[in-house]
């Protein structure tokens, strides 16, 4: 049981920090596409980090569900996808990046933002599937 909050909060702190850095670089690419003249109002940016820890939370604490080995491990990616971009499309619109989207646009945004949540999920799967594969490659050696 400790191990497990042990490997939750890791998992809500690792993805919180990400969805920051995300956070991050869009804003960054707003910034200067407007020609440094992206202004918030209304408590907009405030707003916008808590939907990003938010957004955070909802990939993290469903990662949990890798510890259950009784599930495939593709059940586990739909659970955890499914929660996370569940998350994440509700807080878009709530705090306004989907404001002024509609259509054509509102879809490629969302369809964009669940591209990079599988290249982020894909990432973190090869690295722990190496970091396995190097330490089934320790016990064979420690076997001889």
């Amino acid at each position: 049981m400790k191990k497990t909050i042990k490997d939750l909060i890791k998992s809500v702190l690792i993805s919180i920090g990400v969805a920051m850095t995300i956070f991050c670089i869009v804003g960054i690419v707003y910034d200067v596409s407007y020609g440094g003249h992206f202004e918030l109002s209304d408590y907009s940016f405030t707003k916008m980090v808590i939907g990003c820890v938010v957004i955070g939370l909802g990939f993290g604490v469903p990662s949990i569900i890798y510890n259950n080995d009784n599930l495939p491990r593709p059940i586990q990616t739909v659970i955890h996808m499914s929660i996370g971009l569940g998350v994440y499309t509700i807080t878009a619109y709530a705090v306004g990046w989907m404001k002024g989207l509609s259509g054509s646009k509102g879809i490629l945004v969302l369809l964009g933002a669940f591209i990079v949540a599988f290249l982020i999920w894909y990432g973190f799967m090869r690295y722990y599937r190496k970091e396995a594969e190097i330490l089934n490659q320790r016990v064979q050696m420690m076997k001889k």
